[in-house]
């Protein structure tokens, strides 16, 4: 495919074609690695600071440890290996929906190589993370932090199924799988969003929306992501 792009891995999937590919850009002079689902374009390791301050504010929220983290969504591994870098936490369960993406990580074609595979602490888990509330979770089966990586935004969905998850009914499932003064928190690629900050209201007892500036090098200026941080009572 010439210098420019290289595809590293193609999956047919459920969802559409599943790429993941290394392309050089001009802007920074290097090689970034990314992931394409059909049209969306998932992941990208020139952009990080999202994934990365998702697990820092949510852990920020979080009690004193032990603490029990369950991520939804891998992606390129950012969000887990930052939240395995905190020492209050003992475990992290990454659910993933596309079993390529947990392939990578295994067979070391990401940036983080075969790192979260390694970590004893770290379970990559092929499963619906929508469906992981549909069955109610004993209290010694609770996570005690949740962060959510997986639409662009509770508006911008992958698959028109996740849009159960962002109802009311769908988000009180969720609470009642995260341990008591537990805390979910969640990415987003689009500003602060009132209706959805209303639904989470209805259901947390804490909520916040914090937005985070980034350097982008491909417009030479600052971009922004939402991070909603909520806690449980």
């Amino acid at each position: 495919m010439g210098r420019l792009i290289e595809e590293l891995d193609y999956r047919a999937t459920a969802m559409g074609p599943l790429i993941l590919r290394r392309r050089w850009v001009a802007a920074i002079d290097a090689d970034v690695i990314e992931v394409i689902l059909g049209e969306e374009h998932l992941m990208s390791s020139l952009f990080t600071v999202g994934e990365t301050e998702l697990a820092v504010r949510g852990l920020a929220a979080a009690k004193s440890g032990p603490l029990r983290v369950l991520v939804g969504g891998l992606g390129l591994g950012y969000t887990a290996r930052t939240a395995l870098a905190d020492t209050r936490v003992t475990s992290v369960d990454v659910v993933d929906a596309l079993a390529p993406v947990i392939e990578w990580h295994e067979a070391g074609l990401v940036p983080l190589g075969e790192s979260l595979g390694q970590e004893p602490r770290c379970h990559l888990r092929l499963g619906d993370f929508f469906g992981w509330f549909d069955t109610p979770r004993a209290p010694g089966d609770r996570h005690d932090v949740v962060l959510l990586d997986i639409d662009h935004s509770p508006r911008a969905l992958l698959h028109p199924e996740h849009a159960r998850f962002y109802t009311e009914p769908g988000l009180r499932r969720l609470r009642e799988g995260i341990a008591a003064g537990g805390v979910f928190a969640m990415w987003s690629d689009e500003g602060p969003d009132a209706a959805f900050i209303a639904l989470l209201e209805a259901v947390f007892v804490e909520v916040r929306a914090e937005v985070v500036a980034f350097d982008n090098p491909l417009t030479g200026s600052a971009s922004t992501c939402t991070i909603y941080v909520c806690n449980r009572a």
